[in-house]
């Protein structure tokens, strides 16, 4: 009995100490919100007014979790992510009951299905495709689902490994992004696309300038098949590339050219590109340097200025031309970026694609330039539809994020990424097993793939870049659907040849 009322003693002791402490804390906070002036709540409620704060940041989690519906949330709702999560383990991903999906939401794509589809054996899977015919050593990708540049620095190291690893698996791409070529990106034998950026990492001079020495060595190595010029990218248009110093370890900044800690801001365009004459003029350059194709990214603003450089294509000869260009839509991602740049500038995807395309198709470059779709293209809805619409290729980042694990927590930009995939931390990076996460990285672009394939297969051709315009139906504001090819007609030559109606 003596021993359980002593007890009994001990834990009333220990909580009133508690009480104490916590009232000690209460009447310091008080203090202290009373007197600070940088927040007008904690101010004039001191104490109480820092549980908005806290909530304000639970809110996101739980909307995520459990208000928002699974098709409500941006930028990726859940069905959108779910999909990617059932496709990386290689199993069946079929669903039951029935869609989710509205379908009476303006701009949602309907594909129209052939009422005498090809029979199985009637099936084909899509061709390898020669990009870069002018190239001393042209490059035949064989995907038409690759992986968008994600930056080393931006990503972490067992990232890169994953996506490397799993592009060789699959049989796809990687960009490399404007970071440079670490040795994560070689991890395995994959096809390599290398970024240049507006700050040359990588490639550049002491002066910060393209050099062509670093240039040679890095198309002697044998996984690099092209040259991607970047000079924009959907999240900010305008503005240059942004990795925060947080993340500039001692590595990153040996790849990049910079000091540990140094924040890599990137120009908001290439100093020595002035007009469409020196944009031509640079990749002649780097393609006869490098012997390998080479194209440019960018987001379009308006497609009206964008006809000046096919005249000069035309003007010049098609040997002049890019061998790709990649198209990002204005609601692409990034690790960090300004809001007004993320929220407002840049044409979308589904309006920026088909302009491009019919401007190429018009001057008569279907054979020659290569269009690759880069945005938010990250389920095989998303890839048929920019098929459909004369896209060569198509390229994803957030998609392959999602394959390896990525919860859409939104701290890209705070190296603090709860899955390993964005962070320099090491107790975050254990968290990213490469072993594990290459192989839904390949599991992921092959379902994609094949269910690309169902759909062509579908609406009654053999392989997906059969697809054109009229596979497709666009719903309108009032419920009802219209053929792709009756809102924006494809081009059609003269002769009827080529067309993709």
């Amino acid at each position: 009995m003596g021993a359980a009322m002593y007890i009994f003693q001990m834990m009333a002791l220990f909580f009133v100490a508690v009480i104490g402490v916590a009232m000690l804390v209460a009447i310091v906070l008080y203090m202290v919100d009373s007197v600070q002036s940088g927040d007008a709540i904690r101010r004039n409620y001191p104490v109480i007014g820092r549980f908005r704060g806290l909530f304000t940041k639970l809110g996101e989690f739980f909307r995520q979790y459990f208000f928002a519906m699974d098709r409500e949330e941006m930028p990726f709702n859940r069905a959108q992510r779910d999909w990617v999560y059932h496709a990386t383990k290689g199993k069946d991903n079929t669903v039951a009951f029935g869609s989710t999906r509205n379908l009476n939401i303006p701009g949602t794509p309907i594909f129209v299905n052939a009422v005498f589809p090809p029979l199985d054996d009637q099936f084909a899977s899509t061709e390898p495709m020669v990009i870069g015919p002018h190239a001393r050593k042209p490059y035949l990708a064989r995907s038409i689902f690759n992986i968008s540049g994600m930056s080393y620095g931006a990503i972490s190291k067992p990232a890169v490994q994953a996506l490397s690893k799993g592009a060789n698996l699959a049989g796809i791409w990687l960009n490399t992004g404007e970071g440079g070529l670490s040795p994560y990106h070689e991890a395995a034998a994959c096809d390599l696309v290398f970024q240049i950026g507006t700050a040359k990492f990588g490639l550049r001079d002491e002066h910060g300038k393209l050099s062509d020495d670093k240039l040679r060595a890095v198309a002697a190595n044998p996984n690099v098949k092209m040259f991607e010029l970047k000079l924009a990218q959907g999240a900010k248009p305008g503005k240059g590339g942004i990795l925060p110093g947080e993340k500039v370890n001692e590595e990153v900044a040996r790849i990049r050219g910079l000091k540990v800690g140094q924040a890599g801001i990137s120009p908001n365009r290439h100093p020595e590109i002035d007009d469409f004459g020196d944009l031509l003029d640079v990749i002649h350059h780097i393609r006869e340097v490098s012997g390998k194709p080479v194209g440019f990214k960018t987001v379009i603003g308006s497609s009206d200025e964008w006809e000046e450089l096919f005249d000069l294509i035309a003007k010049r000869g098609p040997q002049s031309a890019p061998d790709f260009i990649t198209i990002d839509g204005g609601e692409g991602g990034t690790g960090a970026a300004p809001m007004p740049l993320i929220d407002l500038v840049g044409m979308p995807i589904r309006e920026a694609l088909p302009r491009i395309v019919d401007l190429r198709d018009r001057y008569g470059l279907k054979d020659r330039i290569r269009i690759v779709a880069s945005a938010k293209l990250v389920n095989p809805a998303d890839v048929a539809w920019a098929i459909c619409l004369g896209a060569d290729f198509v390229t994803s980042a957030r998609g392959f994020m999602f394959s390896m694990g990525c919860i859409q927590a939104l701290k890209c930009n705070r190296n603090t990424c709860p899955t390993g995939i964005t962070t320099h931390d090491p107790r975050l990076q254990q968290g990213l097993v490469v072993e594990d996460k290459y192989k839904k990285v390949a599991n992921y672009a092959k379902a994609i793939i094949k269910e690309v394939e169902t759909i062509a297969h579908s609406v009654g051709v053999s392989e997906p870049r059969q697809m054109r315009r009229r596979h497709v139906r666009i719903v309108q504001a009032d419920g009802s659907s219209i053929p792709f090819n009756k809102i924006r007609p494809s081009y059609r030559p003269a002769d009827g040849e080529n067309t993709r109606t």
